[in-house]
C-alpha cells in the first residue's frame, strides 16, 4: 500500500511517500481502507523528535491519527462493524498509522461516520473535537449557563470547541485574530475578543471555565479572570502548571487541568448525534493529496491552520474535498481572504492540537461585545 513514512528525525525531508506493508488486524481490531486523515501538530512533533524518549529510534515511522473511511476487515472478537462499514476514528496506537491508504484500530475506538459528513469533513473531527469535549465535559464539568472562554477559538481544537460549548448551553466568549472573527462568528459565538488588539486577560469579566486550546496564557495570567471555583484547561503540561495541578487538586477553590485526549468511539458516537443535529461542522482550511503530505506538515508548523488541514488519500476523494472547502467557506461567510486558503491566511497557532494522548502524554490546552451570546 501507499503510505507516507518518516525515516528519521528532523524536517519534512525525513518524509517520504513511498510503498510499505498493509497492516493485519488483530482479533480486536478493524482493518480500514482510508479515506481521509488529518494533520494535528502531535505529528510533526512526532516527527521533529519532541517525543523521542516515548518513540525511540525505530524508523521508517507511520505517523497520523485520525481516519475515516470504510471498514474492509474485521478481527474475530470484533461484533460491532462488519465490512462495508463507513466509520471514523483516532487511532489508539502511538505514534500513528493513519498516513496511508490502510490503518488498524481498535474496535472501542470507532464509530459509524455522521451520514451528514463526507469521509474529508469527517477525518477533521476524531483527535480534535475529542480533545475540546474531554476537556470541557470531564475536566471542565460544564453547565448550561457556564461562562466559558476558549483561547485559540479559530484552530482545529478551538473550533470544536466554541461549537460543543454552544451545544451544551454554555455562555462562550472566543480569543481569535482580527482575521477569523468573521470564522468564528460563523460557529455561532458572538462575543470575541480580539488578541492582536485587546489582551484577554485583562477583561473584566469572571469565567467558570478557560480553555486555552493553544496554550498560551498560563494559568497566574488567567487566575484572576476565574470564577471562586472556576476551572483553567490548558493543552500543555509545563513543569508549572503539571505542579499548579497537582497542588489545586487539594486546594479548595480555583483549578488547573491538563487535557490528555484518549480514543473513544462511545465520545466519537455522541458528536456523530451533535454532527447530525447540525450542531458542529469541521472547519477545514485546505486540502492536500496523500503525497503531499510533507507540504501540509510545513504549512502546520507555520502555527496559523483555521481548523484543519485534510490529506485525501484515494483520488476520487480529492475533487470531493476542494467542493467542500469551498462550500464551506461560503457557510462561514468569508471570502478565501478570510478563511485562510492561502498559506499566509491562516489563523490561531496549530499548538492547539500539539496534545494529545496518554501514551506521549501531551496535553491537548475579538471586537468584544457584551458579556452574553446572541
Amino acid at each position: 500500500m501507499k503510505a507516507v513514512i518518516s525515516n528519521g528525525y528532523g524536517s519534512t525531508d525525513f518524509l517520504e511517500y513511498t510503498s510499505v506493508e498493509q497492516p493485519t488486524p488483530k482479533s480486536n481490531q478493524l482493518l480500514i481502507k482510508v479515506n481521509a486523515t488529518s494533520i494535528n501538530p502531535i505529528d510533526w512533533k512526532i516527527r521533529k523528535g519532541y517525543l523521542k524518549l516515548l518513540t525511540g529510534n525505530k524508523f521508517p515511522m507511520l505517523l497520523g491519527f485520525d481516519v475515516a473511511g470504510e471498514v474492509v476487515e474485521v478481527g474475530d472478537s470484533v461484533t460491532s462493524f462488519q465490512a462495508g462499514d463507513q466509520i471514523y476514528a483516532r487511532l489508539d496506537s502511538f505514534p500513528g498509522g493513519a498516513y496511508a491508504e490502510y490503518a488498524v484500530v481498535s474496535e472501542s475506538a470507532a464509530c459509524l461516520k455522521p451520514n451528514t459528513m463526507t469521509y474529508t469533513q469527517a477525518a477533521a473531527v476524531p483527535l480534535a473535537a475529542q480533545t475540546a469535549l474531554q476537556a470541557l465535559r470531564d475536566l471542565g464539568k460544564i453547565q448550561p449557563g457556564h461562562d466559558v472562554l476558549i483561547n485559540g477559538a479559530s484552530g482545529g481544537v478551538g473550533t470544536f470547541a466554541v461549537q460543543i460549548a454552544k451545544a451544551l448551553s454554555a455562555q462562550v466568549t472566543a480569543v481569535c485574530s482580527t482575521k477569523n472573527i468573521d470564522l468564528v462568528k460563523s460557529l455561532g459565538c458572538f462575543r470575541i475578543i480580539d488578541y492582536t488588539t485587546e489582551d484577554f486577560t485583562e477583561d473584566t469579566a469572571k469565567y467558570d471555565i478557560i480553555f486555552d486550546a493553544v496554550a498560551k496564557n498560563s494559568f497566574a495570567q488567567c487566575k484572576k479572570l476565574l470564577k471562586p471555583h472556576g476551572i483553567y484547561i490548558t493543552t500543555l503540561p509545563t513543569p508549572s502548571s503539571i505542579v499548579q495541578s497537582l497542588l489545586t487538586l487539594v486546594w479548595p477553590g480555583k483549578k488547573v487541568k491538563l487535557i490528555t485526549v484518549r480514543s473513544s468511539g462511545k465520545d466519537l458516537g455522541y458528536l456523530k448525534e451533535l454532527i447530525e443535529a447540525d450542531k458542529i461542522r469541521s472547519v477545514i482550511q485546505q486540502t492536500y493529496p496523500l503525497s503531499e503530505v510533507a507540504k501540509a506538515h510545513s504549512i502546520s508548523e507555520q502555527g496559523h491552520v483555521a481548523g484543519k488541514l485534510v490529506i485525501t488519500v484515494f483520488q476520487r476523494e480529492q475533487g470531493a474535498g476542494s467542493r467542500e472547502q469551498g462550500i464551506g467557506n461560503r457557510e462561514q461567510g468569508i471570502g478565501n481572504r478570510e478563511s485562510g486558503i492561502g498559506n499566509r491566511e491562516s489563523g490561531i497557532g496549530n499548538r492547539e492540537l500539539g496534545i494529545g494522548n496518554r501514551e506521549s502524554g501531551i496535553g491537548n490546552c475579538i471586537n468584544s461585545q457584551p458579556k452574553s451570546d446572541k
